[in-house]
């Protein structure tokens, strides 16, 4: 009888110990943040990292977009306009996400409204923007370039457009492989998204 009840008693603490690390797991899974499927990188409440999928075709549209309303009331980023299509396409970009940037322009253009104004409820417009600026920033802009007259003089002229167009330095040599995509496991799994390029030291450019 002794023994009934003592097998009865373990069987309840067991039962009570099962159910006190459900209400735990439950209360900690409830306080877990939800995974988000954004891009390959993302996983729970924010993105481990942000790939660079962004076609030729949206690049060749938002650089032109940039560089025709460079000097108007209202001057178009186009790495601005690339993160705004790649927050709301989940980093893909097909025809739709050219048609996108090209709306996004003329509203901003227009000055029905501001990218401000579209982006405050977008959750993952700011890690697009600082993943694309880190690719395209500084390629875009103004500069000055040498011309010569009929006379033979010259002169600088400031221009606004493409001014990044090769990585190293005219005059140094370097060598260099495909390793695009390559696997990486730096704190995670992940494609190296770059590709190396070794220079001479002193290398303008170079680290």
């Amino acid at each position: 009888m002794k023994q009934t009840r003592y097998q009865l008693s373990l069987v309840i603490f067991c039962l009570l110990l099962a159910a006190i690390c459900l209400l735990i797991g439950t209360h900690v899974r409830q306080n877990e943040p939800s995974a988000i499927e954004v891009a390959a990188g993302a996983n729970g409440n924010y993105i481990k990292w942000v790939d660079f999928n962004v076609s030729y075709e949206a690049l060749c549209t938002a650089y032109e977009l940039d560089v025709e309303s460079y000097g108007s009331p209202v001057h178009l980023n186009w790495i601005e306009l690339l993160a705004y299509a790649g927050a709301k396409g989940g980093g893909s970009f097909d025809k739709k996400s050219i048609s996108l940037i090209q709306k996004l322009a003329s509203e901003l253009s227009s000055g029905e409204t501001t990218l401000s104004e579209l982006t405050k409820d977008m959750d993952y417009y700011d890690y697009y923007y600082e993943a694309y600026e880190a690719v395209l920033g500084g390629m875009v802009g103004e500069y000055e370039i040498e011309q010569e007259n009929e006379s033979g003089e010259k002169s600088w002229k400031k221009v606004y457009g493409l001014k990044a167009f090769s990585p190293i330095a005219k005059g140094f040599e370097y060598n260099d492989y495909d390793d695009f995509g390559s696997s990486r496991s730096y704190g995670y799994k992940r494609p190296h998204l770059g590709h190396d390029m070794m220079g001479q030291i002193g290398t303008p450019g170079c680290t």
